[in-house]
C-alpha cells in the first residue's frame, strides 16, 4: 500500500493554502457534556500542529455521536473546540453549521496558521447516505470550504472503514493525503495482519459473537491462540453445554459457536471460572464460581481469577498480541479485574519484547480508565471497528481512496 502522506503535502508546501482535515473526535461525554476520554483528540494534534506550523489555513471536520442527520445540541462539537484550543495553544472557533454560510465565511476569513472546526458532519443526513449522489453533493460543499488551492488530509482512523462523504467522497474532489495518525495506524496494524511474529495471540472481548465472527474466522487461521472473553464468551460456553443463566447470550449464534469450536478448538481459549452477580449493577454482590455453578437467575459480568491467570500466561509467552474488547464490565470496579489482568499481562509482554496492539474502542478506553501506562503497549489504536476490519483483511474505503487518489 502506497499512501499519499501528509509529509508529501508538507514538502509541496501548505503556506497560505486551505487544508481540509477529517479527524475523529467521537469522544465520550458525561451527563454534563464534559469529555471523559480525550484520547482521540490527543491523537489528532501532531497532524494539526504540523499543518498549522506550515502556515496552512486548517478546516477540521468530525462527528460526535449519532444525531442521525438532525441538528441536536447535545452532539455539538463545542466541547471538542474547547479541548483543541487548550491542546493547540490557540483559539479554535466552531462554525455554527457544517457547510453553510457561517462555515464558508469563517473559512474564507482564515489567515496562515489559523484553524476552524465546523459543526458535527452528521448533522447533515447526506454524510451517511447510502445514495452516492447525495454524499457527493455534500462532499462538494465540504471541498468548497478549501477553495481552489485546497487539499484534503484523512486523519480520522476511527471512521476510515465508513464510505461517508467527509471520509471517502471528499477525497475524490481534492488532492488527498493520509495524516500522521492514519499513516501510523495502517502501518502498525498491517504489520500485525501480514507478518506477525509467533507465538501470535489474539484476545477478543465485547458483547456479541456476531460482531466478531469474521474476525474470529480470519484470525484463527493465522494466530496460535484466540482468547475469548467479554459478553460473547457466554455464547461459546452455552455451546459447550453450560447453563449461563442470565448472562449475555446470543441464542441464534450458539450453533455457530459450536462450529467454530469444532473447526478451531485447539486454538480457542475459553474461561474456566467466572465473576457473577445477581444483577447488572456496579454495587452488586460478586461471587467467583465454576462454569456450571452460576446461581439461578444470576449473570456473569467478568472472567474469574483462574481464567485471568490462564489468559495472562498465554499473553506473556507471546511475541505478538492483538487485543480488541474488554473481558468484563470494566466500568464497574468490582468487575474490571479480568480486563486489567489482560492489560497488565500485555504490558509485561511488551517489556519482554512482544509487539502488543490494543485495537481501539472500549479496549483503549479501559486502559485509560484503569489508570494503566499507555506507553506500556507498542500501539493503542484509535479505531475499534476500523482496526478490526483492517486486521481481518477488509478494504477500508477511507484508506484506499487516499492510496489511489492521484490528483
Amino acid at each position: 500500500m502506497a499512501l499519499q502522506t501528509i509529509q508529501q503535502l508538507l514538502d509541496e508546501g501548505v503556506d497560505g493554502r486551505h487544508v481540509l482535515v477529517r479527524s475523529d473526535f467521537n469522544v465520550p461525554l458525561d451527563d454534563d457534556g464534559n469529555i471523559t476520554d480525550a484520547g482521540r483528540i490527543d491523537a489528532s494534534i501532531p497532524t494539526l500542529k504540523a499543518l498549522l506550523d506550515g502556515g496552512a489555513k486548517v478546516i477540521v471536520m468530525a462527528h460526535l455521536g449519532r444525531p442521525k442527520g438532525e441538528v441536536k445540541p447535545e452532539y455539538s462539537l463545542k466541547p471538542v473546540a474547547e479541548a483543541l484550543s487548550e491542546r493547540l495553544g490557540q483559539f479554535v472557533p466552531l462554525a455554527a453549521d457544517v457547510s453553510g454560510e457561517d462555515a464558508h465565511e469563517r473559512a474564507n476569513g482564515l489567515t496562515e496558521g489559523e484553524i476552524l472546526l465546523v459543526e458535527n458532519v452528521r448533522f447533515d443526513a447526506r454524510e451517511t447516505s447510502k445514495d452516492d449522489a447525495e454524499r457527493e453533493e455534500f462532499a462538494a460543499e465540504l471541498a468548497a470550504l478549501a477553495a481552489d488551492d485546497g487539499a484534503f488530509v484523512s486523519d480520522g482512523f476511527g471512521v476510515v472503514h465508513r464510505k461517508q462523504a467527509s471520509v471517502y467522497d471528499v477525497a475524490k474532489q481534492l488532492p488527498a493525503y493520509a495524516g500522521y495518525l492514519v499513516e501510523k495506524e495502517v502501518e502498525t496494524l498491517s504489520s500485525v495482519k501480514d507478518n506477525p511474529e509467533h507465538p501470535y495471540v489474539v484476545v477478543l472481548g465485547g458483547s456479541k459473537v456476531s460482531d466478531k465472527l469474521g474476525v474470529i474466522e480470519a484470525l484463527a487461521e493465522k494466530a496460535d491462540r484466540v482468547i475469548i472473553g467479554g459478553g460473547m464468551c457466554y455464547t461459546f460456553l452455552a455451546a459447550q453445554g453450560h447453563n449461563v443463566q442470565k448472562s449475555l447470550l446470543q441464542e441464534d449464534m450458539v450453533e455457530t459457536c459450536a462450529g467454530l469450536m469444532d473447526a478451531y478448538g485447539d486454538k480457542l481459549v475459553l474461561p474456566v471460572d467466572l465473576a457473577v452477580a445477581p444483577e447488572f449493577d456496579k454495587d452488586a454482590e460478586k461471587k467467583i464460581v465454576g462454569l456450571d455453578d452460576i446461581p439461578e437467575g444470576w449473570m456473569s459480568l467478568d472472567i474469574g481469577p483462574e481464567t485471568s491467570a490462564k489468559y495472562a500466561e498465554a499473553i506473556e509467552s507471546a511475541k505478538t498480541v492483538f487485543w480488541n474488547g474488554p473481558m468484563g464490565v470494566f466500568e464497574f470496579p468490582a468487575f474490571a479485574d479480568g480486563t486489567k489482568a489482560v492489560a497488565e499481562a500485555m504490558i509485561a509482554a511488551t517489556g519482554n519484547g512482544c509487539f502488543t496492539v490494543v485495537g481501539g474502542g472500549d479496549s483503549a478506553a479501559s486502559v485509560r480508565a484503569l489508570g494503566l501506562d499507555e506507553d506500556g503497549f507498542t500501539h493503542i489504536s484509535t479505531g475499534g471497528g476500523a482496526s478490526l476490519e483492517l486486521i481481518e483483511g477488509k478494504d477500508l474505503p477511507g484508506v484506499s481512496v487516499v492510496d489511489t487518489a492521484s490528483k
